[in-house]
């Protein structure tokens, strides 16, 4: 009975092990190549099918812009050879007009843009304003283009809503980024010596060649042109900037008409702000006046270049205060070239009032 016993379990373990090694075999002629099966998802999320749809209706007016010198082929769009700008542009309106930054056309003169389709397009340089770093360009051919993006507004905007920048980075076809408006009245500078005021901070991660894109609320409206990221690196850390659409609405409009946006100004150099928080000066600081402009006539005055001593300090303009450059180029703008305006300043420890009219000082440099 035990010789039995013993020898029944010896088989069922030799059964067991024979099993166990046979086990891989077994899955392999039965089981291998078998797809798992599907899970079936849920509906999207609100949050989802918004940037879908944001993205499926904006981004076939997404273009791809670059610009190399006019001794350069301009049959590739390769952003790693090193003649090419590479940005990124917009469909403006129905007559072939095209939105992207000045600095992306900056120091070109051939540019081709390559439409969400694929078809690569000359295009042609309508007006730069280099102090809103805008440009607009026009498409040759006749081929029928998507509709322009819809147009909102920049002046109502929130710090936490949500913002949707959709670009070029890299040169790669279009890519869409997602995120909050992080801060508003932000001030950039620009490559004309001016600073952009209002401009809007968002965490949207904006990369190289992803500049003059649109920034799109979500409704998918336009509130702004991505312009600039701050990195160490040169790659997206989180925080980029875009030119409001109230300043791109207003000053696309006078390119296209006449290829040029006054700028207006008084004409003065005024010293940068940490100049002006190291003399203990609230307001700008006039460093000295340009020749025959404005605040030469109206006899404002500029530090004295004998003595080093401090000269005027512009405190507002008809009555509103001004702390900063970007402040007083944003009075002056809503004034325009033209209108006369009441300076008030200060002229060691007497306050003082000037008029004078605003003018066109990219005329008088030019």
């Amino acid at each position: 009975m035990g010789d039995r016993f013993t020898r029944l379990m010896l088989g069922v373990l030799v059964i067991l092990l024979t099993a166990l090694v046979a086990q891989p075999y077994i899955d392999r002629v039965f089981f291998s190549g078998t797809p798992r099966p599907i899970e079936p998802r849920g509906s999207l999320a609100d949050a989802e099918r918004t940037a879908i749809e944001i993205f499926e209706r904006a981004s076939p007016s997404v273009v791809h812009v670059a610009a190399r010198a006019l001794a350069q082929s301009a049959s590739r769009l390769d952003e790693e050879d090193s003649g090419v700008h590479s940005g990124t542009g917009f469909i403006w309106d129905n007559s072939r007009h095209i939105v992207t930054n000045s600095h992306v056309v900056a120091g070109t003169s051939e540019i081709v843009v390559r439409l969400a389709s694929g078809d690569v397009v000359q295009a042609g340089r309508v007006g730069v304003a280099e102090s809103y770093d805008l440009a607009v360009l026009r498409l040759g051919g006749a081929r029928q283009l998507p509709s322009a993006i819809n147009i909102g507004s920049s002046s109502d905007l929130k710090v936490g809503q949500w913002a949707f920048a959709i670009g070029t980075p890299f040169g790669l076809e279009q890519s869409l980024t997602t995120g909050v408006i992080s801060a508003l009245k932000r001030r950039l500078p620009t490559s004309a010596g001016r600073q952009i005021g209002n401009v809007i901070q968002t965490d949207a991660a904006i990369n190289p060649g992803s500049s003059g894109g649109p920034l799109l609320d979500s409704a998918g409206r336009l509130i702004g042109v991505n312009t600039a990221i701050y990195s160490p690196s040169g790659a997206n850390a989180g925080i980029g900037f875009a030119i409001p659409v109230d300043v791109v609405n207003r000053v696309v409009p006078e390119l296209i008409r006449n290829g040029r946006v006054p700028t207006p100004g008084i004409g003065i150099v005024a010293a940068n702000e940490a100049v002006a928080a190291r003399l203990g000066a609230e307001g700008v600081v006039v460093v000295r006046t340009m020749p025959g402009s404005p605040a030469e006539r109206a006899g404002l005055r500029g530090v004295d270049p004998n003595t080093g001593a401090l000269g005027d300090v512009i405190v507002a303009v008809n009555g509103t205060p001004v702390h900063h450059l970007a402040d007083l180029t944003d009075r002056l703008e809503q004034a325009g070239v033209g209108k006369t305006i009441e300076l008030s300043i200060k002229r060691g420890n007497a306050a003082r009032s000037l008029q004078m009219q605003v003018a066109d000082i990219s005329r008088q440099s030019s």
